[in-house]
């Protein structure tokens, strides 16, 4: 007869359960000195941002909301800004790629 081997079985690996760390509260951004200098608006930007001083984040959101509120963007091509009557004042009578925007605003916003 043939001996048996007894094969001792391994011991179960005991599950590390992980605690939970407490999660830090989210930081606030820091502000950059772009967005804290207010700068004066153009008469013919003042017509679409509403304001005569804004923050420039403050004047692209507002012109962001004139150019939504308006349908001035290109259909097939999001990207294409198509200027009505009011807004070629600012950026002139051809289409604009949306990219181009902060770059036509210098001329109408100083300090």
């Amino acid at each position: 007869m043939a001996k048996q081997t007894k094969v001792k079985a391994k011991p179960k690996a005991k599950k590390v359960v992980k605690k939970a760390k407490p999660k830090a509260a989210p930081k606030a951004r820091k502000k950059t000195g772009l967005s804290q200098i207010t700068y004066s608006v153009s008469a013919e930007l003042q017509e679409i941002v509403k304001s005569k001083r804004l923050t420039r984040p403050q004047i692209v959101k507002q012109l962001w909301a004139y150019i939504k509120a308006h349908k001035c963007q290109d259909a097939k091509n999001k990207r294409m800004i198509v200027p009505d009557q009011t807004l070629s004042v600012v950026l002139g009578k051809k289409p604009v790629d949306m990219l181009k925007l902060a770059g036509l605003l210098n001329k109408h916003i100083s300090k």
